[in-house]
């Protein structure tokens, strides 16, 4: 009988949020490992990242205790037209980034999940606000 594999590390994509786990590509790197991928390495934080990220705190503080508020809400806030919806996966990434901060969690039916491995319709609501 083999022993247990132990867990590998994790750390979270510092553009999308996303949970990444050790390779041993990266052992050499691994501490200085901040991006999951070259694309959100190119792409970034960009400053619409920071105002989705200030819309979906600010939209749970207008609410009741306990409420939830969607990605999309967010997306409305900063987009404009329907330039909103091209702005829901960064939305999401902004989530991701903030349950990362401790400040959020996010639900599906109204069970915490996580947000890395969460398909379909997400709702966010703040830390120990529920």
């Amino acid at each position: 009988m083999t022993a247990p594999e132990a867990p590998r590390p994790t750390r979270s994509c510092a553009g999308c949020g996303r949970t990444i786990t050790w390779r041993k590509a990266w052992e050499r790197d691994w501490q200085h490992l901040r991006w999951c991928s070259s694309a959100c390495r190119r792409r970034g934080l960009t400053p619409v990242d920071r105002q989705l990220e200030d819309a979906l705190v600010q939209l749970l503080r207008e609410r009741a205790r306990g409420a939830t508020v969607c990605p999309s809400e967010a997306a409305r806030a900063v987009g404009t037209g329907e330039g909103w919806r091209e702005l829901m996966e960064p939305a999401r990434a902004a989530a991701r980034r903030l349950v990362v901060a401790g400040q959020v969690e996010v639900t599906q039916g109204g069970r915490v999940v996580d947000p890395s491995t969460a398909r379909g319709p997400v709702r966010v609501r703040l830390v120990g606000r529920g």
